[in-house]
Formats: structure tokens, sequence, C-alpha cells
């Protein structure tokens, strides 16, 4: 059977409830008590890492390495699409 798409549309539900209508939608307690006990006590216990110091090895970009353009990461050579005289892009971006 073949279709008319050029045929205006008549609206054949008119009267009849939506699959929304039907819906019982209440807001539980339950997850309002929750958002609320989240606010009130934002810290996580024993999380105090006020003392704690970082320490990371940077180590400086490679000669096989460059730095995409787009997106700033470090890749290796291999992963260099585009040529030698542009803007290095790394596969992903290019």
């Amino acid at each position: 059977m073949s279709t008319d798409y050029d045929v205006r549309r008549t609206n054949e539900l008119v009267g009849t409830s939506t699959a929304i209508d039907e819906l019982a939608l209440k807001p539980t307690t339950h997850a309002d008590a929750d958002e609320a006990e989240v606010v009130e006590s934002p810290d996580l216990p024993g999380a105090d890492l006020s003392g704690e110091e970082l320490s990371v090895n940077v180590v400086p970009i490679q000669e096989d390495e460059f730095t995409c353009y787009r997106c700033f990461l470090v890749q290796h050579h291999s992963r260099k699409a585009s040529s030698p005289n542009e803007n290095p892009y790394c596969r992903d971006c290019a």
C-alpha cells in the first residue's frame, strides 16, 4: 500500500486520553528526605585531606610526541593525522 505524504493529516485521537494523562505521578517523600540529608552534610566522613601533599612526577614532552592543537593532549607521533607543514592534530580530532 502506498502512502501519499502530501495529504493533510487528521488527528484521529481527539477526545481520547493519552499515556501522559493516564500516569499517576506522585512525589515521594523518601526522595525528598535523601536530598535534605545531602544538603545538610556536604562533608564526607574521614575526608579531611588538608594535611596531605600530592607528589607527581612531571615528565617533559618527548621527541616522539606532539601536542594536539584541538584537544591539547600529548600524543605519540604515530597518532598524528596532519601533514608536517600543518598544525598537529591527533587522529581523534582530525
